[in-house]
């Protein structure tokens, strides 16, 4: 859609407002993760107990994805996302108070009910602000988590440093976090989906009673094949420097640094690169930078060679699954929710599923020849890179937005 002068500075302070949803997002996960062995210490948890209890996270986030695409639908993303925000903030401080295994795991399950929630509802409305801006912008959203998930940890490392409480810790971020979600209201884009206009309509009629499209479901496979990758680099990138290439615990570190830092940097420069190459032949090409340069660097089998691969591998990975969930939102404005909700729950299974995949082949054949089944995963991806064409569709199709002034004190 064109935009109008007087329409662009709201636009600029809806995609701010999203920012910040996705910048809290990325905190809370980050705090989380960086306080987790003084929560393990606290209830004298075992790695198994603590397993379990890390099982309340997946557990959670998959259930509020199965919910809030349906509410995104019904009420719009930002009638979701905001309420979601806030609770962001509350959840957070849960885990700390827990006097055992069951009291964790349930507060966890929260935490997760609610980041699953939110990551669903934030990218439904980053996708509305996206067609309202008319041009890829959905990239720089997910690099901004990524940058609110080393926040995060930073913080929560320098509260740890100072042997401050995890509860402490958990209730200084969460303030930070409640601040950034309010602040976020004030600018944040109200959509009015056309699902709401569709409920009117006659019993089996309407957006309301279809059902997810195969094509989106496709979709779904795609985000799943990138987050087997994106799981097992967090989980076996360094296990395999360290054991398998012999480095030194420090230097195999850098494999999943390597992976993160391209992701981010690559995600930044998404939004360029798509509206240059379009989003199937960014796709491609980034699907045969990420397969090609992880499988070059395990056949290569030298330390430094490892720590390029995986670099390449986060670079490649890094913006595809913004186009995939870009595709997602924009195949069918009056279902985009579900639709988001759909990928969104596929590829996170692949992203708890790949580090147990990479595992139980390597018991079988070797990690090395393990790491190669999310290298031919990704050149999948490369293959399959049509399906992220967006169709094409009338200006009345499009979902209604309505641009809301910043609020004044």
């Amino acid at each position: 859609m064109a935009l109008s002068a007087p329409a662009r500075p709201a636009l600029v302070r809806a995609r701010v407002a999203v920012y910040g949803l996705f910048l809290l997002s990325g905190m809370a996960i980050g705090t989380w993760t960086s306080r987790i062995p003084a929560i393990k210490a606290d209830l004298l948890l075992s790695d198994g107990a603590l397993s379990l209890g890390l099982l309340g996270i997946a557990a959670g986030a998959i259930t509020g994805m199965q919910i809030v695409g349906r509410l995104v639908d019904r009420y719009g993303s930002y009638r979701t996302m905001l309420p979601v925000a806030v609770a962001q903030g509350v959840v957070l401080v849960l885990p700390a108070y827990a006097p055992n295994l069951p009291a964790l795991a349930l507060a966890l399950f929260v935490f997760g009910s609610v980041h699953g929630t939110l990551d669903v509802a934030m990218n439904a409305n980053a996708v509305v602000v996206e067609r309202a801006y008319g041009r890829p912008i959905l990239s720089s959203f997910h690099a901004v988590f990524s940058v609110g998930g080393f926040a995060g940890a930073s913080a929560g490392g320098l509260f740890a440093h100072a042997d401050v409480s995890p509860a402490l810790t958990f209730a200084s971020v969460g303030v930070v976090i409640l601040l950034v979600a309010l602040l976020s209201a004030r600018w944040a884009l109200r959509d009015d989906p056309p699902g709401r206009t569709a409920a009117s309509a006659p019993s089996g009629s309407g957006p309301a009673r279809r059902r997810v499209s195969g094509g989106v479901l496709f979709l779904g496979v795609l985000a799943f094949c990138c987050l087997v990758g994106e799981g097992a680099s967090a989980d076996w990138g360094s296990v395999y420097l360290r054991d398998n290439l012999g480095s030194s615990p420090g230097f195999a570190a850098a494999a999943y640094a390597a992976f993160s830092i391209m992701m981010t940097a690559g995600r930044f420069a998404g939004d360029r690169l798509a509206a240059w190459l379009g989003p199937v032949t960014l796709v491609r090409c980034c699907g045969v930078l990420a397969g090609a340069g992880l499988a070059a660097g395990v056949l290569v089998a030298r330390p430094v060679a490892g720590v390029v691969a995986f670099g390449l591998f986060g670079a490649g990975l890094s913006c595809i699954i913004p186009q995939v969930f870009s595709a997602a939102g924009h195949r069918d404005p009056a279902q985009s929710g579900r639709a988001l909700a759909a990928v969104a729950s596929l590829g996170y299974t692949g992203f708890l599923t790949g580090p147990v995949l990479i595992g139980g082949l390597a018991e079988a054949v070797t990690l090395p020849y393990a790491l190669l089944v999310p290298a031919l995963l990704a050149l999948f991806v490369a293959l399959a890179a049509p399906a992220v064409r967006a169709p094409r569709r009338e200006p009345d199709d499009q979902a209604r937005v309505t641009l809301t002034p910043p609020k004044t004190p």
